[in-house]
């Protein structure tokens, strides 16, 4: 697919460019509103994603070794793997958006997906 670059891109972009914000300060606080201007909101954002990254690699990581069979392990793998691919596909989505809105649209998106995997897979084996 001529479009899997510029989604990994986008993902890759959005990580690294605000991954600074996460250690810079406490902006990844999840109660903290993210506010003010497009890039303060898209930095907030980013550390946010930051934090919830970490725990969905956590929770992904527990997941795989509490997996009853290797064929477990392997459904998982693929499982993330698409999740991945999926997220950023419909991120970009919405950071075509137009104007400056559409780059806290791709944030927030990022975020919001990445969020709802970490507590998805945290919940694994808990049901």
């Amino acid at each position: 697919m001529s479009t899997l670059p510029s989604i990994h891109g986008l993902a890759a972009l959005i990580l690294i460019a605000l991954a600074p914000a996460a250690f810079a300060n406490d902006a990844g606080d999840p109660d903290q509103s993210c506010d003010g201007p497009t890039a303060a909101v898209v930095d907030c954002l980013g550390a946010k994603t930051v934090r919830w990254d970490k725990r969905m690699t956590i929770a992904y990581q527990q997941a795989l070794k509490n997996a009853v069979s290797p064929q477990q392990q392997d459904r998982l793998r693929a499982a993330q793997r698409l999740w991945i691919q999926y997220r950023d596909a419909n991120c970009l989505y919405h950071g075509q958006g137009e104007g400056t809105i559409a780059r806290v649209d791709a944030a927030e998106c990022v975020r919001s997906m990445t969020e709802t995997r970490a507590r998805e897979l945290e919940g694994l084996g808990h049901q």
